[in-house]
């Protein structure tokens, strides 16, 4: 037999020989495995915590700059919007009064052009009309009436594309507050397992302890 062949063999059987598992080994896996879970945690509650705060930072940022303020309360009434009357008179500067701001806008949007959107109001084809008849020499009061008609539109299509564009940037400040209320749950969450991955890390170092101090 070769030295090379002797050592293959000598290799191969340090190889099969089996890595003693004990209990003491696996509880110093499973308390080291906490204490990088309890600092994964600690990080991760920490950027969520940023999070939080700056997703609502930018929201009442934004909103404090737009200088937007509901209506008294008596006005919200009147218009039947008893479900915004708790908000009168107050400026918006939160994620909840950006969405309640929102549905406030919604309801005059509806009402100036009949439900329709913004790209559904007809003043092209107004404006078509209007053109087509004055090529054609129609009498002067047909012009005017679809000239009025066609100003209508043209006015109603403006009022809506503004007030849709306003909603939207609303919505989007209500999105931002949500998705920080969100963080800061998670965060919360985070802090909280954190706290009990630490616990019971430390509980298992306490226990190795006692172990060793009573097999000594």
């Amino acid at each position: 037999m070769t030295m090379l062949q002797e050592h293959a063999e000598n290799t191969n059987t340090e190889i099969d020989q089996p890595i003693p598992v004990t209990r003491r080994r696996i509880d110093h896996l499973l308390i080291a495995a906490g204490f990088v879970a309890t600092a994964v945690l600690l990080v991760a509650g920490g950027l969520l915590t940023w999070g939080s705060n700056f997703a609502e930072d930018y929201v009442s940022d934004e909103l404090t700059a737009q200088n937007i303020a509901f209506p008294p309360t008596e006005a919200l009434v009147e218009e039947g919007r008893d479900d915004l009357a708790k908000y009168g008179g107050e400026q918006v500067t939160t994620g909840e009064e950006a969405e309640a701001y929102a549905s406030f806008i919604q309801g005059h949007v509806e009402a100036t052009a009949g439900g329709l959107t913004y790209a559904e109001i007809p003043d092209r084809a107004a404006r078509t009309a209007l053109q087509e008849a004055i090529d054609s020499g129609a009498p002067a009061a047909e012009i005017a009436e679809l000239e009025q008609e066609a100003t209508t539109l043209s006015q109603q299509r403006d009022t809506v594309f503004k007030g849709e564009m306003l909603r939207g940037t609303l919505l989007n400040a209500y999105a931002w507050s949500t998705m920080g209320n969100i963080a800061g749950i998670a965060a919360v969450a985070a802090f909280v397992t954190a706290f009990v991955m630490a616990a019971l890390s430390l509980a298992g170092v306490f226990h190795l302890r006692k172990v060793d101090h009573a097999a000594s």
